[in-house]
């Protein structure tokens, strides 16, 4: 990923793409029974990359939809990059996922207080085939499936132990914001984008042309967006537009 680059998200939750809001499992909307063809709409439509999210997996600790995963880069992936995230909490299910097809896994609850983990698949896979989850409430990187109450870490010590044993990508989400179309925290992102070594991908409230501007101007490296492309007011060829231009 050379240059900015916008992600369209594909979550998968029982078989059919939905969105959260907030992160919030009782709070979805599902929006195609046909993961592969909104993959395909998206590459067709100009998408470089993918960010396909097994939330089924991230809430069971393990993946859960590996068959529509497998779909989805048969289908695209000589088109396009396909990232995989959701559940991957060991070694074996990174191969796996890897394995695949998919360009790159992103690992969450499995590497949080956990840098051995991260340092063990970097070794083993390249640091450009991984990166990590940093899913943010109230200044505490979360994992867990976001399920409140569970464990956190301040999420700028979490990015630097895990930058020190070599992670260069991280996918930023402000838990508060994701699926609302209020805006990215900007805050948030500026505040972690400063180290040189990192590379960041925000994440999270992203709802239009000015928003990735924004992220863009702060120094992310790409942009994760979902539920403006399904029924907000942003279309993907006007995101793309909109990166080509800054």
């Amino acid at each position: 990923m050379a240059t900015f680059q916008i992600l369209p998200a594909i979550d998968l939750l029982g078989g059919r793409v939905v969105r959260l809001r907030q992160g919030e499992f009782a709070d979805s909307t599902a929006f195609s029974d046909d993961p592969v063809a909104v993959a395909v709409a998206f590459v067709d439509g100009g998408a470089a990359w993918l960010h396909v999210v097994d939330l089924d997996g991230a809430r069971a600790g393990r993946p859960a939809h590996e068959e529509a995963v497998r779909r989805i880069i048969e289908a695209v992936g000589e088109r396009a990059a396909v990232e995989v995230a959701g559940g991957l909490r060991s070694i074996e299910s990174v191969d796996e996922v890897l394995e695949l097809g998919a360009a790159r896994a992103v690992l969450g609850t499995a590497v949080l207080g956990n840098a051995v983990l991260a340092a063990e698949v970097i070794a083993r896979h390249g640091y450009d085939r991984i990166a990590v989850a940093l899913d943010v409430r109230d200044g505490a990187a979360v994992g867990h499936g976001w399920v409140r109450g569970g464990p956190g870490v301040p999420v700028q010590a979490a990015m630097t132990s895990l930058l020190d044993v070599g992670v260069r990508w991280f996918e930023v989400t402000s838990i508060a914001r994701d699926g609302m179309l209020a805006g990215p925290d900007l805050e948030l992102l500026r505040g972690l984008a400063g180290d040189p070594r990192a590379s960041i991908i925000a994440s999270g409230g992203i709802g239009s042309a000015d928003d990735l501007r924004a992220v863009h101007a702060i120094g992310c490296a790409g942009a994760i967006v979902g539920r403006a492309l399904y029924d907000g007011p942003l279309s993907l060829a006007v995101a793309l537009s909109a990166i080509r231009d800054a």
